[in-house]
């Protein structure tokens, strides 16, 4: 769903009496403190959009290596949630243009961040709006730089460590010894 696409549904939801909820993030590598997360926000009203930082605001917010998986697949894992009624992207760091075009009734934020600690301009442009912004409490031992840095594939600041790729096999791929593809 593109940004205009997202402000003319917001008003649609606006005309019927609807509460939309907004919320982002980066949402890499889903996990159920995510599912736990969107289905909370989710309850506090009648639709939930997701505002997806794209693949480079990710790589300046969490640093060399990350996203673990593109923006196309990180909104399709996305909509694909019950909780989630529509999954937008945008490349700017901050969330101000998505929440501009949302308008939301309610804005959900984890329990890592509070009123106070959001960017000033997401607030400004909430303020506007008169939205009401709700934390959600943080789901501890749930996060995609633990789950990384568990899986050796992080370090503790949140960066992505990448293993050397092994080199093609000789035969092509998909013909390589091991690989579940082959062309019997």
């Amino acid at each position: 769903m593109s940004l205009e696409e997202l402000a003319e549904e917001s008003r649609r939801l606006r005309s019927m009496g609807k509460r939309l909820v907004a919320t982002n993030g980066c949402f890499d590598i889903l996990h159920v403190g995510h599912v736990r997360y969107l289905a909370a926000a989710r309850k506090l009203g009648d639709a939930l959009v997701v505002g997806l930082n794209g693949d480079d605001s990710v790589r300046q917010l969490k640093g060399e290596g990350r996203p673990v998986n593109l923006e196309q697949d990180r909104a399709e894992v996305l909509a694909a949630l019950e909780s989630v009624d529509y999954v937008t992207t945008f490349p700017e760091l901050r969330a101000t243009n998505f929440l501009q075009a949302a308008q939301p009734s309610i804005y959900a934020k984890g329990g890592d961040y509070t009123a106070d600690t959001l960017d000033p301009e997401e607030r400004a442009v909430l303020a506007k709006f008169g939205t009401k912004i709700e934390i959600i409490p943080f789901e501890k031992g749930y996060s995609t730089s633990q789950l990384l840095t568990r899986l050796g594939k992080g370090s503790e600041d949140g960066t992505l460590t990448r293993s050397p790729r092994l080199a093609p096999s000789p035969r092509g791929r998909g013909q390589g010894e091991g690989s579940p593809i082959t062309d019997n």
